[in-house]
């Protein structure tokens, strides 16, 4: 069954590197770089999991999932978090990621946890 997957990153190489690796799987995949863009894209394109950055300019990750978290709609999706910040696993499990991935990632390892969230 294929799978709706949101990639939100500031660095558009990352956002269409995990399109192309994400959608090899049959999945349905968008990307988006600025997080002002979330919630709009969020409500129209209804992923099933959300990939996310969590240190973007103006909208950082945190806050962005902390307020998907207070959203009823959003309260379940799964969001797996990625960051290069020493901190950043406990960030991002502070906001309340599902999962968290630590930049730079392998592809592999990345695919399996999207697939995971997915399954």
């Amino acid at each position: 069954m294929q799978k709706k997957i949101l990639v939100c990153d500031d660095d558009k190489d990352i956002v269409e590197m995990l399109k192309l690796v994400l959608s090899a799987g049959g999945h349905d995949v968008a990307g988006i770089v600025d997080s002002l863009d979330l919630y709009r894209t969020l409500d129209t394109f209804q992923p099933d999991v959300l990939v996310m950055d969590l240190w973007m300019p103006v909208l950082n990750g945190d806050e962005a999932l902390q307020a998907l978290r207070a959203a009823d709609q959003y309260r379940n999706l799964p969001v797996v978090m990625m960051s290069a910040s020493p901190d950043g696993k406990s960030v991002a499990r502070r906001a309340g990621a599902t999962q968290f991935i630590a930049k730079p990632f392998d592809i592999g390892h990345m695919r399996s946890i999207v697939m995971n969230c997915v399954a």
